[in-house]
């Protein structure tokens, strides 16, 4: 895939994030507080939500560093290889292995996603 494809999935799975928080939330949360301000906590039901929300922070603190290395490669029309795709896919993975706690093939999505990652910086800085 190229730079811009997997820039434009990366931005879909944020979405994909989004939903799945939202939605998990409608069932975890009462809907007048989730309607409200929210100036008061409230503890969700079950455990799903709070897989959905760290799922979606995780996800947030990967996808900064993983824009601007891919946004450098764009802007440099320079090829960045595989590691976009392989970024990707992990990241793809990491949500449902993340909220039905499948615990060690999750820690190897995000392994795999930190190494696309570290990839595509050595790419970058050597090119």
């Amino acid at each position: 895939m190229s730079e811009l494809t997997c820039l434009e999935l990366g931005v879909l799975l944020w979405l994909v994030h989004l939903f799945v928080t939202v939605g998990v939330a409608q069932v975890a949360l009462p809907l007048p507080w989730l309607l409200s301000s929210r100036d008061t906590g409230m503890a969700p039901k079950g455990l799903l939500y709070g897989r959905a929300e760290r799922a979606q922070a995780n996800y947030l603190a990967n996808f900064v560093p993983f824009v601007a290395l891919d946004l450098a490669f764009l802007a440099l029309h320079l090829s960045a290889g595989v590691w976009p795709t392989v970024w990707i896919v992990a990241r793809g993975l990491y949500i449902p292995l993340y909220l039905f706690n499948v615990v060690y093939v999750r820690s190897l999505a995000w392994g795999v996603s930190l190494v696309a990652i570290v990839m595509m910086l050595v790419r970058l800085a050597s090119a």
